[in-house]
């Protein structure tokens, strides 16, 4: 069966930006628009820091903080990595009991979408091998990690961006994308529909661009720094 025509584009595009580093693709990203070129004068590089954690780790971390202040987040990780032994895998988090889980400080619903986690990493229905995900979309990614209970649509979008570090991610439903956005280009806030739109001109770099939106922000813009209206 042949892929849907904007299957293919993706696909394309994924391919041309993977042999880019996040440097290249912003100055490649510089020279193509004044505002992004700007803000890179600014705020230097994009940084990506990518966890040492295996995928799975990483999701496990991310759900167990969800909803949490930094300090009493990390705790309750650290007891349940502590009640794991050390070992964050599928295998090992079945031989833990919920009881144990809910004694680190996990919700009953954290404890259920960890279950589910692991669940689908053991019957395959998710897989976090690194040659896997290298042949998988962006989008197919997305909806895989999406399915699980307790991750949505931008932690699976997150996870693509600082994790695999995909560069043409554009998490439009992200409220500190969208004001930075609308600071550096001085243009009212948009609405998730019309930042979609706004970002094709950044592809296959729209991750690269998202970095600037956040790091925008932080800075102190005058004027003269963003877009025209």
């Amino acid at each position: 069966m042949s892929q849907h025509p904007k299957s293919n584009v993706a696909e394309r595009s994924r391919r041309a930006s993977s042999s880019m580093t996040p440097q290249q693709a912003a100055e490649w990203l510089s020279g193509r628009n004044a505002v992004i070129g700007r803000l890179a004068k600014l705020a230097g590089p994009p940084k990506f820091p990518k966890s040492s954690e295996p995928y799975f780790a990483v999701l496990v971390r991310i759900i167990t903080q969800q909803q949490l202040a930094g300090p009493a987040a990390r705790a309750i990780h650290g007891r349940l990595v502590a009640a794991l032994g050390g070992t964050v895998t599928p295998e090992q988090l079945d031989t833990i009991s919920d009881e144990t889980m809910r004694a680190c400080g996990l919700s009953g619903r954290k404890v259920a979408s960890l279950r589910d986690l692991a669940g689908r990493i053991s019957d395959g229905s998710l897989r976090l091998g690194a040659r896997s995900l290298s042949h998988e979309s962006d989008e197919e990614i997305v909806a895989q990690l999406s399915a699980v209970r307790g991750i949505g649509k931008w932690t699976a979008e997150m996870f693509l961006m600082f994790q695999l570090r995909r560069l043409d991610v554009w998490p439009t439903d992200d409220l500190e994308l969208r004001k930075g956005y609308a600071k550096a280009w001085q243009v009212e806030l948009p609405k998730p529909k019309q930042l979609d739109a706004l970002g094709d001109e950044f592809r296959p770099y729209r991750s690269i661009a998202a970095w600037y939106c956040w790091t925008a922000n932080r800075l102190d813009l005058d004027e003269g720094t963003g877009a025209a209206k």
